[in-house]
């Protein structure tokens, strides 16, 4: 072994290449083809590229920023365009999987640039990170789109969801040299796919000048450790490429989906910001779809002859007018204390997990864009096992055995009733007006006593005091709180 360079180093060295030195000889070879590669801030091997400071620039490359109103500057050192990346990966075909970290920093395609942020050190890590940047004069959306910070929200996550469909014909496309378990791995282009909700994300970012910025994930091919170069090509300069083109430029666009989208978001958030005038903390619009697909499913429950739209009864109903949708019909709950009643399988519930949701705002056809609740509402449970670090829940709870102080409550595994007293404490301290509770998750010796065992444990001798008797003053200490 020896005397072919030096024992096993040598064998994997030439199984999975020679690292960054082993990379700049061989492009020294090849006569400089793609260039300066230098003056482009090309460093070899090592992948390791600093972004430049763009103090003005709309991107500057951190992944906790916002686009600035400045708008479109790429935050990464250019490497060249789609051709040489194309090329790139073809010469690196075989090598050890690091040497993917030569691709890292930005390739200017036509109308955007890619900008491959971290490479994954191994076909099995998490998967590489990458960024698309698009400047407003390319990406063509009317300004009526992101001319608020709300409507660039709501179209930032009609982009994300687009995109994650784009995504997935893109890895279907690829997915065909994907040879099983022991065969090639990789190929795969994931955008993080949005729910129900409508959500500020960091997926697809909508800048206040009209650019676009979209954040995914590829797993770059490989067999075994050695990377496959023109299946890595053909992903990144192709089928991604096409797939950036059909989910973010508006002229492939459906443009109504997009307003629909956003008129709907619109109307929700005027909606809940009304709340407060009318006196009300929460209000389920007539014709809302309640019942969710399953209980693994957020989407709603497909027509069929058990569903119910819900209607408002006449003695607490409501009119709001809204901006798109005109005025609309439902229930308001009023400030104070609400008990939803009736029997088993009657959808208390249903309804009572749609107010819960109904802080966020949600996608067309949901069947629950018309139900709202202030934004600082919580639901609390008990949480029988939690651990309670100093809360104070003397308000509910005293003269424990042993004589521990509830004003600091400390506990390992706290029990069903000073859970759900923690979580109260802890939801009023965060500013919570409006609290959400479900009979079922919540429990029974915290929120009543009856008179018998009244009888049977004399008030001194118990410690808990029911939520009931807190709430019949409608005061919870010195807050004041809806229910």
């Amino acid at each position: 072994m020896s005397g072919r360079g030096g024992g096993r180093g040598w064998y994997y060295k030439q199984k999975y290449g020679g690292g960054a030195s082993r990379n700049r000889q061989q492009q020294e070879q090849q006569g400089g083809q793609y260039g300066n590669q230098a003056d482009e801030g090309y460093r070899g091997g090592s992948g390791n590229r600093q972004p430049e400071a763009a103090a003005a620039a709309g991107w500057d490359g951190d992944d906790d920023d916002v686009p600035s109103q400045a708008g479109y500057q790429a935050g990464s050192r250019l490497l060249g365009d789609a051709q040489q990346l194309f090329a790139t990966l073809n010469r690196l075909d075989g090598k050890g999987y690091k040497a993917y970290r030569d691709i890292q920093g930005a390739w200017q395609f036509s109308g955007f640039q890619l900008i491959v942020d971290h490479c994954q050190g191994d076909p099995y890590a998490a998967p590489s990170r990458l960024r698309v940047q698009m400047p407003a004069t390319v990406a063509a959306l009317p300004p009526e789109l992101w001319s608020s910070k709300l409507r660039r929200i709501a179209l930032g996550d009609w982009l994300a969801r687009k995109l994650a469909a784009e995504a997935n014909r893109a890895s279907a496309a690829a997915a065909g040299q994907a040879q099983g378990w022991h065969g090639a791995k990789g190929g795969d282009v994931t955008v993080d796919l949005p729910g129900q909700h409508v959500l500020e994300r960091t997926a697809v970012l909508v800048s206040t000048a009209g650019d676009v910025e979209a954040r995914f994930t590829v797993g770059l091919p490989a067999q075994g450790r050695s990377i496959m170069g023109p299946w890595a090509g053909q992903i990144l300069t192709q089928h991604l490429a096409r797939a950036v083109q059909a989910a973010l430029m508006y002229p492939a666009l459906d443009g109504a989906s997009i307003w629909r989208h956003i008129t709907t978001v619109e109307d929700t958030e005027v909606l809940r910001a009304a709340l407060p005038g009318l006196g009300l903390v929460g209000f389920v619009g007539d014709g809302a779809i309640l019942p969710r697909k399953s209980g693994a499913s957020d989407l709603p429950m497909p027509p069929s002859a058990g569903l119910v739209p819900f209607s408002s009864p006449a003695s607490l109903a409501v009119e709001v007018a809204l901006p798109h949708r005109g005025r609309v019909r439902g229930m308001g709950i009023k400030q104070g204390i609400t008990l939803i009643a009736g029997g088993g399988f009657h959808g208390k519930s249903t309804l009572l997990q749609a107010l819960e949701a109904g802080v966020y705002n949600k996608v067309p056809d949901d069947g629950r864009e018309l139900v709202v609740m202030l934004p600082d509402a919580v639901k609390v449970s008990a949480e029988d096992g939690r651990r309670v670090e100093a809360v104070d829940i003397s308000n509910f709870i005293n003269n424990l055995p042993g004589g521990s102080s509830t004003v600091a409550f400390r506990s390992d595994d706290a029990s069903g009733s000073t859970s759900q007293a923690a979580n109260i404490q802890e939801a009023l301290e965060l500013g919570a007006s409006v609290l959400l509770m479900d009979e079922d998750t919540c429990a029974t010796n915290f929120m009543m006593r009856d008179a018998r065992m009244a009888a049977l444990v004399a008030p001194a001798k118990e410690p808990i005091t029911p939520f009931s008797s807190r709430i019949a003053r409608r005061h919870i200490g010195s807050e004041r709180v809806a229910v």
